[in-house]
């Protein structure tokens, strides 16, 4: 993929008012380009319009898009509060490989040293995944599924070739089941770790604008 335009605009989209909250009270300094967060609403269908409707415009149809905010881990020994860097994402509409993925466990390792990155492919779901789907998910090779990465990503490419990553905090995972996001120390937990990523996302975004040798 060839390098964007000096000031090519990021796009950071999440699905809760939880997540872009704790997206808006992070320290937005050095970001390589002007950056808008998008609350797209929950679930696929309300990711895929919201991002399709936002890069139709003009202020941001070279962006390059990132999904973040919660989700479930699906391999035994995850913890909330833990990162996914997807490889890919993956639902029924496709399968969109994501860029610069080395480069993000590294500059989240380097932001957020005291938590794990877990790296592979992320899969959508249209609904909250508990129990036996646990298990037949992560059969699939898939480690973590949240409802709006795949269809936000998956968007994005369809409405011009542009960067595209995920990267999730887990907050429920096998053995840490959440019953409500903000309510227990797990969710508490992914709280404080969303707020601490945008500065390797700034990187990420940087290093998209750099001339390729």
């Amino acid at each position: 993929m060839s390098p964007q335009p000096a000031s090519a605009p990021l796009l950071i989209a999440c699905a809760l008012g939880i997540e872009q909250f704790a997206l808006r009270t992070s320290d937005r300094g050095g970001a390589g380009g002007p950056v808008t967060v998008l609350r797209t609403g929950m679930g696929p269908r309300a990711a895929e319009r919201s991002v399709s409707r936002i890069l139709a415009g003009p202020a941001l149809s070279g962006a390059a898009v990132l999904a973040t905010g919660f989700c479930a881990g699906l391999a035994p020994g995850m913890h909330p509060g833990d990162l996914v860097v997807a490889e890919e994402t993956r639902d029924p509409g496709g399968t969109i490989p994501c860029v610069g993925t080395d480069l993000l466990v590294k500059e989240l390792a380097r932001t957020i040293p005291s938590r794990t990155v877990h790296t592979g492919p992320l899969t959508g779901s249209d609904h909250i995944i508990r129990g036996q789907e646990r298990s037949d998910l992560l059969s699939t090779g898939a480690i973590a599924v949240d409802m709006e990465s795949a269809a936000t990503l998956l968007s994005a490419v369809r409405a011009g070739e542009r960067p595209v990553a995920a990267v999730r905090v887990v907050v429920d995972a096998p053995e840490h089941e959440l019953v409500r996001i903000g309510t227990l120390r797990g969710g508490i937990s992914a709280f404080r770790v969303l707020r601490s990523v945008l500065p390797a996302f700034f990187e990420w975004h940087r290093s998209l604008l750099l001339p390729r040798r």
